[in-house]
Parts: structure tokens; C-alpha cells; sequence
């Protein structure tokens, strides 16, 4: 039997029985198959043979084989099976980790202008690009894909492109990119790609917000009414974005503000307490402790140090009772060293002189004695 193309071959029956061979796992007789197709020549299923080939080889591990018959596609012009050729081979490219050669292939598939082909092309390009740190390229493509109003592409290149605007200070254009990625998602359909595209758009509110409140601290003087409303509000949303550091000079610069400092301060200490409190807070040794610990965002460092300290005392303490009905039997000596040990536990954090000094004169005042500082 001749091996010579078949003059009365039917081009389209023999990559239907082919497509049905590699679907039934024979490759080999299915790329002979594409390969009669493409001996015949220049005929309407060569761009379908072509690729058939390709993702044969492909799968049977002949990667440059695949890439033959996939130029081989893309050189026909046909406009579906050339872009499909091409979309193959880029990712054949981006498999290998070969970013460089996968960008012609997707800029191929962009040249053909298939609409079914340009979400994932135009996206692949952005993140290309994006890696080489080209952002205007980048957003091109990104723009691009939300332009196609494609729902399983647009809400990535949605998420991308505000990242990178968030990154470049610019949440309003952020805000809008989401906005219009979040139309293309259904929420019941995909709720997790419904929930990233949520939380980056309440993020890019956030940084306006931070760019709002800052602005109007921006007056100098500051505005008495609006001034200390403004340092609140930019003091607490700033550790939301992971800006503690910020938000504790903006503390300090409200309380270092002669016209805004009494009501900073109040919104600082809006949580310390009721307001049925009698206790002035200047005689409460901890008031200013715990007063720089929020405004430096160390509150539940703060916390820990206390309980840390109280269950020290607590543990010497209780070594005393450790032994039930037996431990008044004990000799008074244990007793003492164990209170002069739970009371040295505080000396060792930042706020334990400040303990000290408010037992010291405690002591004085219900002792009725002369103030004196050996105590």
C-alpha cells in the first residue's frame, strides 16, 4: 500500500477519527492520522490537523515536535485554530518556566483578535509584563481583559491592576477597577472570587479614607472642631493597613496641639472607662502607661506584661498553699521570702517603678510620715 497522500482523502473525516484515537489513548495512530492531513497540503483542516498534532506530542512528551505543528497551525491564518495553535504553544512556554518565549505566543493570539482568546492572552501579557516590572504595559492588558467583560478573567486582572494602583497610591482608580471587576462576578457562582474582589475593594475605601482624614489635618492651625475628629479617625485606621507606626505620631502630634490636645486626648481615652468613675486619672499611676499604649498600638503587649507579672506573683504566691491544711505549719521565714519575691516580679517591666513609687507614697500618706524617698 503507498504512503503518498490519498488523492480521494477526506480531510475532515480522517482529524474526526484521529480527534476520537487520541481521545481513546492512541496517540500514535492519531498523530499519523494529523500527519496524512498535513501531507495533503494547503487544505481548509490543515490548521486543525496542525494542532491535533501539536497537543498529541505534547501529551506524549515530544514538547518540540508540539511546537512544530503548533507553528505550523499559527502559520495557516485560520482564525479559529491558529489562535487555539498559538494559545498552546505559549503555554507549552510558561509550563517550561520560559516567560520570554511565552510572550510572542500570547502577543500571536492577541494579533488574531479572537474574542475567545483575548481574556486569558491579554491577562498572561499583564502578569509578563508586570513580573518585568513594566506596570504601564501591565495595566494595558489588564484594562484590556476587563474590556472583554469576561467573568472567569476579568475579576483577576480586576484584583491585579488595584493592587498595583494601592501600591501606587491611587485607591480611587483601585475603587473603580473593583467595582467594575466585581459586575462581572455572580456571587452565588463564585463566592470566593466575589469575596477577594470585597475585601480589596473595602481596602482601597480604607486608603482613601487615610488620604481623606490626613488632608484635613493637613490645616495648620488645626481645626478645632474637625482637627481632633480627624486624628481619631486616622489614628485607628491606620493600624488596619498595617501603619501602627504612623498611626502613633498622629497621636502625638494631637496631643502636642495646644488647640486640639484636651479633646485628643479624651478621644485617645474614649475606652479607658466609665464616666461614673470618681478616681482622677492623675492619681492612678497606670492612667499614662496605658494613655502610650494605645496611642502606640501596644495595648495587648501592655496586657500580656500584666497578666504575665500577675501570674508570676501569683505562682510564688500560691507555693504557700501548695500543701493544703499544712501550709500554716510552715516557718514564717518561707512565708516572707516568698511575698519578697512576688513583690521584686514588677521591677522588671517598664512600668514597675511606677508601681513602686505610687505604693511608696501610699504608704507615706497612711503611715501620716514625712515625705522622704527611701521607702
Amino acid at each position: 500500500m503507498s504512503e503518498s497522500p490519498e488523492p480521494d482523502l477526506d480531510p475532515a473525516q480522517v482529524c474526526e477519527e484521529a480527534r476520537k484515537l487520541a481521545e481513546n489513548g492512541e496517540a500514535e495512530r492519531a498523530a499519523a492520522l494529523f500527519g496524512k492531513v498535513l501531507a495533503l497540503g494547503d487544505t481548509p483542516c490543515r490548521a486543525r490537523a496542525a494542532l491535533g498534532l501539536a497537543v498529541v506530542l505534547d501529551d506524549a512528551g515530544d514538547v518540540a515536535g508540539a511546537r512544530e505543528a503548533d507553528r505550523a497551525a499559527i502559520a495557516t491564518g485560520d482564525p479559529e485554530y491558529g489562535p487555539r495553535a498559538a494559545y498552546h504553544l505559549a503555554l507549552t512556554h510558561e509550563r517550561a518556566g520560559e516567560q520570554a518565549e511565552a510572550a510572542p505566543a500570547w502577543r500571536v493570539v492577541v494579533d488574531f483578535g479572537n474574542p475567545a482568546y483575548l481574556p486569558p492572552a491579554h491577562l498572561a501579557l499583564a502578569r509578563i509584563a508586570d513580573d518585568a516590572g513594566d506596570f504601564e504595559e501591565a495595566r494595558g492588558h489588564w484594562e484590556a481583559v476587563l474590556g472583554t467583560g469576561d467573568a472567569e478573567y476579568g475579576p483577576p486582572a480586576a484584583h491585579d491592576l488595584a493592587e498595583r494602583l494601592l501600591e501606587r497610591g491611587e485607591p480611587a482608580r483601585a475603587q473603580r477597577v473593583l467595582t467594575a471587576g466585581l459586575r462581572l462576578v455572580d456571587r452565588a457562582a463564585a463566592p470566593y472570587a466575589y469575596a477577594r474582589l470585597a475585601v480589596a475593594l473595602g481596602i482601597a475605601c480604607l486608603d482613601q479614607a487615610i488620604g481623606a482624614f490626613d488632608a484635613a489635618l493637613g490645616q495648620d492651625p488645626s481645626d478645632p472642631e474637625v482637627g481632633p475628629l480627624a486624628t481619631e479617625l486616622l489614628a485607628r485606621t491606620l493600624p488596619l493597613r498595617g501603619r501602627g507606626g504612623e498611626a502613633s505620631e498622629v497621636w502625638r502630634r494631637g496631643l502636642a496641639d495646644p488647640g486640639t490636645a484636651a479633646q485628643v486626648r479624651a478621644r485617645l481615652r474614649r475606652d479607658f472607662g466609665g464616666e461614673e468613675d470618681d478616681a482622677d486619672p492623675a492619681d492612678l499611676w497606670w492612667e499614662p502607661v496605658v494613655e502610650q499604649a494605645v496611642a502606640d498600638g501596644t495595648l495587648p503587649a501592655l496586657a500580656g506584661d500584666a497578666f504575665g507579672a500577675l501570674d508570676h506573683m501569683y505562682a510564688l504566691l500560691a507555693v504557700r498553699d501548695a500543701g493544703g491544711a499544712d501550709a500554716g505549719e510552715r516557718p514564717k521565714g518561707d512565708a516572707d521570702e516568698a511575698l519578697g519575691r512576688a513583690v521584686r516580679v514588677p521591677g522588671g517591666y517598664a512600668w514597675g517603678p511606677l508601681l513602686q513609687e505610687s505604693f511608696a507614697e501610699r504608704l507615706r500618706l497612711a503611715m501620716d510620715a514625712p515625705d522622704r524617698t527611701d521607702t
